[in-house]
């Protein structure tokens, strides 16, 4: 299984949150953790973002129940 490596504006465009938004679900342990690429690139892995997309929507579809 490859790891792809997804930069911050591919993160916004998937979930819809803004750059402050992410950042802050981090601080929060709500969002998955960026790896850094150097000292001042960040990535994060997309198959934890889809998770965390997927774990999104569960959670509301089990509130609407």
């Amino acid at each position: 299984m490859s790891m792809k490596l997804i930069r911050i504006k591919d993160v916004m465009e998937r979930t819809g949150l803004a750059r402050s938004t992410i950042y802050k679900y981090i601080n929060l342990g709500q969002f998955p953790q960026p790896i850094k690429l150097g000292t001042r690139a960040v990535a994060w892995v997309e198959s934890e973002i889809d998770t965390w997309i997927n774990d999104s929507i569960k959670r509301r579809n089990e509130d609407a129940a």
